[in-house]
């Protein structure tokens, strides 16, 4: 499985970037039984995250509190289901886990906007390092429920990941939106490798419950 990690990462780095997205994708339930369909699932899932992320990000920017409340709720009830796609194989405990995991790291992206915003550098680095040590601890859970998910693998995966948020948030407070887009297009390759990856991952742990 690091070899497929591996190539993931590669394919991030030096393959074609997807193209980006104007709306998120229709969800795609997650469930054991076809390996192409669960990686098609859980790239819907990665995908919608960073949408409302980025939705979240430019309604606040604007001061749309409307649409900022909006995108939050999207955020948190697709950190639900991202969480909950693990369920029919880990289990609803270990689902409860990794949802508050993923709610620490879009708590971390929240309290970065925030800072940014108001030229706040010391909040910026408080929030930063806590996306790091979110990462860490995600890294560890996936690391213990899956063999083929190594620790020293999967992190530099989740450390860039949160440094694309980071990156997006201080071009849209710069005002740069050509940045923007192509951090936008760097993340939505990016997200396909992770959601590739846990795919792999899980086909290889369940090999009698992910066929093809």
């Amino acid at each position: 499985m690091l070899a497929t990690l591996t190539l993931s990462l590669a394919l991030f780095a030096g393959g074609t970037p997807a193209p980006g997205a104007a709306a998120p994708p229709a969800a795609t339930e997650a469930s054991p039984g076809d390996a192409t369909e669960l990686r098609l699932a859980l790239r819907d899932l990665w995908t919608n995250h960073i949408f409302w992320v980025r939705s979240y990000v430019f309604a606040t920017h604007y001061e749309d509190d409307a649409g900022a409340t909006a995108a939050e709720a999207a955020a948190v009830a697709n950190a639900r289901a991202i969480a909950d796609a693990i369920v029919p194989f880990y289990g609803q405990d270990a689902a409860d886990a990794l949802f508050e995991l993923l709610a620490g790291h879009y708590g971390a992206v929240k309290e970065f906007a925030a800072a940014s915003a108001a030229g706040d550098a010391q909040g910026q680095e408080a929030a930063s390092q806590a996306l790091s040590a979110n990462a860490e601890a995600i890294a560890d859970f996936l690391d213990g429920a899956n063999p083929h998910l190594p620790k020293d693998a999967v992190l530099p995966i989740l450390v860039a990941h949160g440094g694309h948020h980071l990156q997006q948030i201080r071009a849209v407070h710069a005002g740069d939106f050509a940045a923007e887009a192509e951090v936008w297009t760097a993340m939505l390759g990016h997200v396909y490798a992770i959601a590739d990856a846990l795919a792999n991952a899980l086909a290889e742990q369940f090999p009698d419950r992910v066929n093809g």
